[in-house]
């Protein structure tokens, strides 16, 4: 029944490529799984998602093995931190996993697509902005520079996330931001023209987080250089 519901909302998020997100057919039922709900303080994977509808994967490769993510676009400065665990090992950091992921600009464009928002039709198809894999070091971290993501009709700010070890995925999820940081942001002059998400006004209306928030939720702190820090656990069995 899950594996269904996964799919149904997938193949949703790649018709919505040239039309905007219906959000009520996409919602996610109410009850999270509990076999990967990593809520409860267990060691337990990290929540499963949609992977659509950008992922771009032939554009994954040594072009985007990179920590600077952003290509030159303008936004709040944001330095992401992941730190990859496995739950086979009793959550101890796992060295050597790739990790790639992938989000918007601060106006709601992805790169790789022709996509649709508040500024018209934008081809990027040539385009990686945003876009980065590194593979863990020892302390099973990886780490980018990226600017604060903006968001786009049906869904709030997020950062989609996969990880492979040995070539095999492991996992598809995605990290949410904190309420109030996004509200912050969005007020501030760079964000202002998008204004706030009248979409989706908070994660726990969103059709994605709202029934795994806790588990995909981010930890994020005014950075003490500019912009923000972004740190996030992804619970893989690897």
């Amino acid at each position: 029944m899950e594996h269904s519901r996964k799919q149904f909302l997938k193949q949703l998020f790649i018709s919505a490529t040239a039309v905007p997100v219906l959000i009520e057919a996409c919602k996610k039922s109410d009850a999270a799984d509990p076999e990967t709900d990593s809520s409860n303080g267990a060691c337990t994977v990290s929540p499963e998602e949609t992977d659509g509808p950008y992922p771009l994967y032939n554009s994954r490769g040594s072009s985007i093995q990179r920590v600077d993510i952003t290509d030159g676009k303008t936004g709040t400065p944001l330095h992401i931190t992941i730190n990859i665990l496995n739950t086979n090992n009793s959550c101890k950091p796992l060295a050597n996993a790739r990790v790639d992921i992938w989000h918007c600009d601060k106006d709601g464009y992805y790169s790789g697509y022709s996509n649709r928002g508040y500024l018209g039709t934008q081809d990027n198809t040539a385009l990686v902005f945003c876009r980065g894999l590194q593979y863990s070091d020892t302390a099973g971290q990886v780490k980018f520079t990226s600017i604060y993501p903006g968001w786009y009709e049906g869904r709030v700010t997020h950062i989609h996330a996969q990880v492979y070890v040995n070539d095999k995925l492991k996992t598809t999820t995605q990290i949410a931001f904190p309420d109030d940081i996004n509200t912050a942001v969005y007020n501030t002059a760079l964000y202002s023209a998008h204004g706030q998400n009248t979409s989706v006004a908070k994660n726990s209306a969103d059709m994605v987080f709202s029934d795994s928030l806790s588990a995909e939720l981010a930890t994020v702190t005014a950075s003490a250089t500019s912009g923000y820090d972004l740190v996030h656990n992804i619970y893989i069995a690897g």
